[in-house]
């Protein structure tokens, strides 16, 4: 009986995740719950998966990273790279390689968001389509994942298993003989074939800088004595246009307000900017009676005392951003965090109208107004990612040198076997604090939450999985496939099972789901759980088919105007050529 219900948990988690609906952390809690009230999981140890030593590891070695970042080691690598010249081959080539290394040893969505400014600006300036190099670079962060230990989740959560499975985890390189052969056979495909299959999605015409041409959408009206909104306030504009233009900044007596008060009381020949298309604005001003600035001889258009510190950014929404399922008007964006929204960009596809009430998604960019001084702050705490040219924040010799020492001085605790992996990054994490290389108010903002108590929740249905006997079904079902197969034809259909999957769901949640499958058809065979463990670390990781599978995918949709057929064209061929390259790899370095 109770192995249906796993089955039932199991198959509601999987419906879940493949809807999108609700976020994964709160489909994995709930099938927490469900296991413990129908008494499969005990009470008592319902949350020791927060304790495992896997979502430790998943949260300092986050931490770390962001400590890296800060200390301006990887924008000192950006710098050199805008140096590079026209040749989009050698800017795919330079990118792709510098975020496969740097993924390899730090969080792969962060090493992607640090060069996505980077690769943008090149594209820009080249006059070449941004979707021929962000695509390239994501996959490119997921390849160099499977490199190290802490490259990605799935590799601390085999790990972890194996140590229990067998007493002795893989240790930090042991990915690499697998990792490196299938990164630089994936890196080749990209390089010289892949991105000449990717569809130009945005143009690469050197006349548009932006992805949104604001100019035609941002004017400036004056109220006269005569008009109706004379003694109104401000949410009369938002009456008269139906909700249809966005209020952005008030002009008093030479003084400029910026994201005003909507209750603000107008006055006559107070200055009002707005961001409107050509009808509506002209229905308003027939509405309201006022009239443009500088339509009338004699108008003064000096600018405004406080108009030269707004500026205009565009951002993406990152993944698990605070901001991501909520509306301008749900999160009081204006009051919160100090920003008009003027317009968003969804896959290519322009939204400019009842945008108060647009939800946003990950992937969507945004084109944001604000306090030219506080932007990037408030950027942060929306978890956005500045798209436009930015200046690299190069940190001082010193600060790189330390992070440096602190990250070599980890990994090499981590090697020579003095401590695992879990306390090392750790100490690292702390090291990073007490340096300032990482502020303390930073240290929560970096872990990525989400993803923790996904891991957290979902470990008791892996454990589940395996003591109810569910695990051991499934391989024996696999078994039954593959029945005229040999067992390297066994682990080929695992293989590809494990990659179908992680397309699909997040690929930490298909780590800890298929690991005591594999141990179940490692055991049905008689052979050894290595290649098998290895192989859900590689293929977990190979989530290249769809722009849900990981959040690197998800983070280009917007910038690069990808629809999600688009992933199929580079992410098919890559995968069979993974797999193909894979299967002989992991049974040359870890024989059945």
């Amino acid at each position: 009986m109770q192995e249906y219900i796993v089955f039932g948990v199991l198959i509601f988690a999987l419906g879940f995740f493949i809807w999108g609906k609700f976020r994964y952390d709160l489909v994995a809690m709930t099938c927490l719950l469900a296991l413990v009230l129908a008494g499969i999981t005990p009470v008592e140890e319902a949350f020791y998966g927060f304790a495992h030593p896997a979502v430790i590891t998943v949260a300092v070695i986050l931490i770390v990273s962001a400590g890296l970042q800060n200390s301006g080691l990887i924008d000192l690598i950006g710098k050199w790279v805008m140096k590079l010249g026209n040749n989009l081959t050698l800017q795919i080539a330079v990118l792709c390689l510098i975020v496969s290394i740097a993924s390899a040893f730090m969080n792969n969505v962060g090493a992607l968001a640090v060069m996505m400014p980077v690769a943008l600006h090149l594209a820009k300036k080249n006059g070449n389509s941004p979707s021929s190099l962000l695509m390239p670079i994501a996959f490119a962060s997921l390849l160099g994942g499977m490199i190290t230990l802490i490259g990605t989740p799935p590799n601390i959560i085999i790990a972890s298993f194996r140590k229990k499975e067998i007493g002795e985890a893989f240790s930090m390189f042991e990915f690499a003989p697998v990792g490196i052969g299938v990164t630089l056979i994936g890196l080749l495909f990209i390089i010289a074939i892949g991105w000449r299959w990717i569809p130009k999605r945005i143009s690469g015409d050197k006349k548009e800088d932006n992805y949104f041409d604001i100019e035609d959408y941002i004017t400036e009206i004056i109220i006269e004595e005569d008009s109706k909104l004379a003694g109104e306030s401000l949410l009369k504009i938002h009456e008269m246009s139906e909700g249809d233009i966005q209020v952005l900044n008030v002009v008093r007596s030479g003084y400029l307000m910026h994201a005003p008060d909507m209750n603000m009381v107008l006055r006559s020949g107070d200055i009002i900017s707005l961001e409107s298309d050509g009808d509506d604005l002209k229905d308003l001003l027939e509405k309201s009676q006022c009239r443009l600035l500088g339509s009338k001889k004699g108008d003064v258009e000096d600018k405004a005392i406080g108009s030269e510190e707004i500026s205009i950014v565009e951002a993406v929404v990152m993944a698990d951003a605070p901001i991501s399922n909520q509306t301008a008007a749900s999160l009081s964006m204006r009051n919160r965090f100090g920003v008009n929204l003027l317009a968003v960009s969804r896959q290519e596809k322009k939204i400019r109208k009842r945008l108060d009430h647009v939800k946003f998604k990950v992937g969507d960019v945004l084109l944001l107004q604000g306090n030219a001084e506080k932007i990037n702050e408030s950027l942060q705490s929306m978890g956005c990612l500045p798209l436009a040219d930015r200046g690299f924040s190069i940190g001082k010799p010193k600060r790189i040198i330390v992070a440096l020492a602190i990250f070599l001085s980890s990994i090499g605790l981590i090697i020579s076997d003095v401590l695992p992996v879990q306390i090392s990054f750790t100490i690292a994490a702390l090291a990073m604090v007490l340096t300032k290389t990482l502020d303390l108010k930073e240290l929560y903002q970096k872990v990525d939450w989400p993803v923790i108590v996904l891991l957290g929740a979902m470990l008791p249905l892996g454990i589940a999985l395996e003591e109810t006997g569910g695990a051991n079904t499934i391989a024996n079902f696999l078994l039954e496939v593959g029945s005229s197969l040999p067992a390297e034809g066994s682990l080929f259909l695992f293989f590809v099972t494990t990659m179908l999957l992680s397309n699909v769901i997040n690929n930490a949640a298909t780590a800890v789901l298929m690991a005591p499958i594999a141990v179940n058809i490692a055991n049905g065979l008689n052979v050894s759980t290595d290649p098998f463990l290895m192989a859900i670390a590689v293929a977990a990781s190979a989530a290249f088919l769809t722009p849900i599978g990981h959040q690197s995918n998800t983070l280009v949709m917007g910038p690069g105007g990808y629809a999600f057929k688009d992933y199929l064209r580079m992410g098919l061929p890559i995968s069979i050529l993974i797999t193909i390259a894979s299967i002989p790899l992991i049974l040359f370095f870890w024989p059945l």
